[in-house]
């Protein structure tokens, strides 16, 4: 009797592992993190980085597109660094709470003057804020081509010109 409760114990887990598969012990694909943009992202602290891209027209300037998201209860003023020779940077101030899109028209723009990469390459900056640890990454140029980007390239979000009209003259 013993034996047979055994055997059908062995047989089984015996299916349960030959029914499995190898999914059994693989680790699960949907347990790691992938940026499902051509962008890319990271964490520094309480700042998320998310989608980051350089969208050119020319390979000279570049409109950086970002999303910042502060899941801290105090604001932050995010240093984003090009990670070149120039060491140029610019800050952006995110509010508790704030999920603050950078690059877009009527948003905040940052244009990278003499970018000199072409499209398809991958170029430095440096994301840090207070004394956080910060994030370097490794950020896409893309170009104008595909039409969900066309609109992004820096002569499509530089801010218009505003037109100065003269002042009128009092006449005596």
């Amino acid at each position: 009797m013993r034996a047979r409760v055994a055997a059908s114990v062995v047989l089984a887990i015996a299916v349960m592992f030959g029914t499995a598969g190898c999914g059994f012990l693989a680790p699960q694909s949907t347990t790691r993190h992938y940026d499902a943009s051509d962008g890319v992202s990271g964490n520094v602290g309480d700042i998320a980085v998310r989608n980051a891209m350089i969208v050119t027209g020319d390979g000279t300037t570049g409109n950086l597109v970002v999303t910042l998201v502060n899941n801290g209860a105090a604001p932050h003023r995010v240093m984003i660094e090009r990670a070149t020779g120039s060491q140029e940077s610019t800050f952006v101030t995110v509010r508790a709470g704030e999920t603050k899109e950078i690059g877009a028209k009527g948003d905040t723009i940052i244009t990278l003057n003499d970018l000199n990469s072409i499209p398809g390459s991958l170029y430095p900056l440096y994301f840090q804020y207070g004394a956080q640890t910060g994030l370097p990454l490794r950020v896409p140029v893309l170009d104008g081509a595909l039409p969900e980007y066309a609109d992004l390239t820096p002569d499509n979000v530089a801010p218009p010109a505003v037109a100065s009209t003269p002042t009128p003259t009092p006449t005596p």
